[in-house]
């Protein structure tokens, strides 16, 4: 029985019941109806109640075979229809649990009846919901971690590519000083360049150890007012300005609350405001104001071809005319921009200005 499927188990156990229920009744009829008879007869006629007795006995011996055929027949009918009602809907869910591991997105119980079985199906379909649920969050969760790990392997490439550049001239520079070659022999001369190099290498490392722990910083959100957060922001960069003689204008709201990680954000807008004043001539103009829930920062300069706007949130990338480190930063500041913002799920754009000539940048709240 162990190894029989459950309709022929169904079926087996209820026609065993169902012949057991018959072979009883019809030998409680066979031994009781002559009995009952008896019963009911008078001693003054025993001779008639004996003949009773015989013809009962004869015509329950007659009926038996017909009865027992009708009742194996009902019982037969009765066994497979209860097996099936039974074992039909067992036999869709299972069948549906198999897709299921095969993980078949459109695979279902297809159950809908509010008793035992249609619960499980329920209950089936909302667990395989779940973890089809689980899987894609799992998946997704793969894919962003895979890609932080293929952005933190590019970063640390594209750092020590740029750390050799001075370390290697740092070097080059004291050996030279060592051995007494030409110009190096002015050691007064020589060292204030080491020095020089070494604060360079020294911010270098700094910007890359800051850069490098963006991610793993977990800044709870919290309401902040943005316009009262933009004034404090803008403060030192319009001393900046006034210095290089560039005209500044704020033009915020009097409130705009917003719920945001104030660090986080504070250190993007910073890195975005630092980039307007460093790459506006003096006499430009540089410009912060609300439009609805935008932000925007707009600095008067040579716009940005469109081809050099994406690179610019490489890490280390400097455009052309911005190549030296002097001019162009050490590359950072869009790619700590676009990291942060990214990770905050703010969505920004950058793009190219027509009248007056210059860079816009938006950030949507």
């Amino acid at each position: 029985m162990k190894r029989l499927k459950l309709f022929p188990k169904i079926f087996l156990y209820t026609m065993s019941i169902m012949l057991f229920v018959v072979v009883v009744t019809h030998g409680l009829i066979y031994l009781l109806a002559p009995q009952m008879q008896l019963a009911l007869s008078t001693q003054d006629d025993v001779v008639v109640s004996i003949r009773q007795e015989q013809f009962v006995t004869e015509a329950v011996e007659k009926a038996l075979p017909i009865s027992l055929s009708c009742s194996l027949l009902i019982s037969v009918v009765c066994s497979l229809l209860f097996s099936k009602a039974i074992a039909d809907p067992i036999k869709k869910i299972s069948a549906s649990t198999e897709q299921m591991m095969k993980l078949d997105h459109g695979a279902s119980c297809p159950i809908h009846t509010k008793d035992e079985i249609g619960i499980l199906a329920q209950n089936v379909n909302d667990l395989y919901s779940n973890l089809l649920s689980t899987i894609e969050h799992l998946e997704r969760e793969k894919n962003a971690v895979r890609d932080m790990e293929r952005a933190k392997v590019d970063f640390l490439r594209a750092a020590s590519h740029e750390l050799k550049t001075p370390v290697t001239a740092l070097n080059a520079t004291l050996e030279n000083m060592i051995l007494g070659v030409g110009k190096y022999q002015d050691y007064a001369t020589c060292l204030p360049e080491c020095k020089e190099m070494v604060e360079q290498l020294s911010g270098m490392i700094h910007e890359i150890l800051e850069t490098s722990k963006l991610n793993t910083t977990d800044e709870p959100a919290k309401p902040i007012d943005i316009a009262e957060l933009m004034v404090e922001l803008c403060a030192p960069y319009q001393m900046i300005a006034a210095a290089h003689q560039i005209t500044f204008s704020l033009d915020l709201p009097e409130q705009f609350p917003a719920t945001l990680p104030a660090g986080r954000f504070s250190k993007a807008v910073s890195n975005v405001l630092a980039n307007a004043v460093a790459y506006t001539e003096t006499g430009k103009a540089v410009s912060v104001y609300m439009e609805e829930n935008r932000l925007i920062i707009e600095n008067e300069c040579d716009p940005v071809p469109d081809r050099e706007i994406r690179r610019l949130f490489e890490p280390f990338y400097r455009p052309d005319f911005s190549r030296s480190r002097e001019s162009g930063g050490n590359g950072l500041g869009l790619y700590i921009v676009d990291t942060l913002l990214t990770s905050m799920n703010i969505f920004y754009a950058f793009a190219p200005m027509k009248s007056p000539p210059g860079m816009r940048f938006t950030i949507h709240l």
